[in-house]
């Protein structure tokens, strides 16, 4: 049975969980969160509770980054590395970028624009950061490194003809598109749980009591009545930038044709009933919390538990190699492995270690006397020297051999380059009809830009009666009663607004006017007009009226 065990590292707090795998079966050994003051300390803590000293651990990267291009599809191998490697070389140069600080992988999957051509997802991070986390792990076996957002996939199974997003809402948030059980694209959103915690902290003065918090959180949706939704005082905080994540996600989900499935996952999933809040958004998907496919089915559990540890049970599975295994950063070469081994110190042999002492270092005393018998240091010398020479005379025959078919190359170049010559001529005499139909294409390009504008507008108020409800709910007094809410559209000069009209109710004509100077002071509408209050019984009703801000 083999072990690996994730460790998953934020600002403040460690995730950690040690998986076992049995053939194609994995169970989750041992699990937890810890806030750290002092990181290598928790580390060596966590290692020592899991009894991991000998196991492989699995982390991930921190400050990666991820560029996208397309290669035409070449059936070779090599020319494909080298491809990718040029492409990612001119990006550096373009960008300013010193290629040699940085180490790079990639994954290769089918372009949905061309089916001549190949998606590259390009991670690079710089060397520095990935020795920097080499080191918390020094004396322990830190064995892979790779990005969370390519491990969290490990987690599901994904259907073939099936696509899906995975929603990491971490200190920032990242979003996961899985197009036909490949990973197609890593997005980054700035908004995440570090603004939401930074604010919760700012009152609890304890992260860890508000990361409690956020795990004791009920976020309602449209159909809850907020009136009962007492000791959610920090909801205020959570929704807006919940809100913002929903509203890149949208944008993001718009350039597939279809998304199946959303998961939810990371520290934000911790919020009850976030999977609901998001289900508002996305009702043409399914949207559900991350659970991990080998868990299903399994009754005697805390699910929520493992939930909360995603990331490590991801980055123990990545170790123990399920997922891209090429994405490993510490992962090293045949050419590397063998630098190392060319570069060793060879001119001393260690004595052996006995009762706890050590011998002095026996050197080696090269002979150049060729007669009598060797002795057992010469035949392993001599032995060497004809491994060297057999190496050097294959490697003279396999020079030759690669600079015939080097020049034959170059000659099948030349042609190719006379071919490339006889086109462009062609592409000349093309050019003029190209630029007779410029016009036509600006044109096309003026009427997409509209468009585009025309749904970025309706996009922007697909969710503003909702914010609008929200808003209301913790503005409104304990005796005022919204009787009736109207929407309607009107026109002005400065374009279409969304115009709204309230109907209100109260015993206190003081409480209606407090009423109505809350929703001027926290600019929930604009031009703000209402009625004279009209007594009917014991009961004042006033209407509102006023134009819905943008958000």
């Amino acid at each position: 049975m083999q072990s690996s065990l994730g460790i998953s590292i934020t600002d403040k707090l460690i995730r950690y969980a040690k998986v076992n795998k049995n053939n194609d079966t994995y169970s989750v050994e041992s699990y937890g969160i810890k806030f750290y003051s002092n990181l290598n300390e928790t580390i060596g803590q966590i290692i020592s509770e899991t009894d991991s000293k000998n196991v492989p651990i699995c982390s991930e990267v921190s400050n990666e980054n991820y560029y996208y291009f397309n290669i035409f599809n070449l059936t070779n191998k090599s020319y494909a590395e080298k491809a990718i490697n040029t492409e990612f070389e001119s990006y550096c140069i373009e960008n300013h970028l010193n290629r040699s600080i940085y180490e790079g992988k990639y994954i290769y999957t089918k372009s949905l624009d061309n089916e001549d051509q190949s998606r590259i997802v390009y991670i690079y991070d710089n060397q520095t950061d990935i020795a920097e986390k080499n080191v918390f792990f020094d004396g322990y076996k830190l064995e892979t490194l790779v990005p969370m957002a390519t491990s969290l996939p490990n987690l599901i199974n994904a259907e073939k003809n099936k696509n899906s997003m995975i929603i990491n809402i971490e200190e920032k948030t990242t979003v996961t598109t899985i197009i036909d059980q490949s990973i197609y694209s890593v997005n980054v959103i700035e908004e995440g749980m570090r603004e939401i915690l930074d604010k919760i902290n700012e009152k609890e003065n304890s992260y860890s009591k508000s990361y409690d918090v956020c795990k004791n959180t009920t976020i309602y949706t449209m159909e809850t009545d907020y009136s009962s939704a007492e000791g959610n005082e920090y909801l205020k905080y959570i929704v807006p930038t919940l809100y913002k994540i929903s509203e890149e996600v949208q944008k993001l989900k718009d350039q597939y044709k279809k998304i199946d499935n959303i998961y939810i996952t990371g520290m934000g999933s911790v919020i009850n009933n976030i999977d609901l809040y998001f289900k508002e958004y996305f009702k043409d998907s399914k949207v559900e919390i991350l659970k991990p496919y080998f868990l299903e089915g399994q009754t005697n559990i805390n699910i929520k538990d493992y939930i909360e540890v995603n990331s490590a049970i991801a980055l123990a599975m990545q170790g123990l190699g399920r997922g891209i295994k090429s994405l490993n950063f510490l992962a090293k070469d045949w050419k590397e492995n063998l630098k190392t081994l060319l570069t060793s110190d060879v001119s001393t042999l260690k004595a052996n270690r006995k009762n706890g002492s050590s011998k002095p270092k026996k050197k080696i005393h090269f002979n150049t006397d060729m007669s009598g018998k060797f002795d057992k240091v010469e035949m392993i010398l001599l032995r060497n020297i004809i491994s060297a020479i057999s190496i050097i005379i294959i490697y003279s025959i396999a020079s030759t051999v690669l600079t015939s078919q080097i020049n034959k190359k170059i000659s099948e170049a030349n042609d190719v380059e006379d071919y490339t010559s006889q086109q462009l001529s062609l592409v000349s005499s093309d050019d003029s009809k190209i630029l007779s139909r410029a016009a036509d294409y600006r044109t096309y390009a003026t009427n997409l830009e509209n468009s585009a504008s025309t749904m970025e507008l309706r996009r922007s108020r697909k969710n503003q009666i909702t914010t609008l409800l929200n808003k209301l709910v913790y503005n409104i007094p304990d005796e005022v009663m919204l009787t009736e809410i109207n929407n309607t559209e009107k026109t002005s000069d400065d374009g279409t607004v969304q115009h709204i009209t309230i109907h209100a109710q109260s015993t206190r004509y003081e409480q209606l006017a407090y009423f109505k100077a809350k929703l001027k002071n926290t600019n929930i509408l604009y031009d703000i007009v209402s009625t004279e209050g009209q007594k009917e019984g014991d009961t004042v009703k006033i209407t509102i009226e006023g134009d819905l801000r943008l958000y």
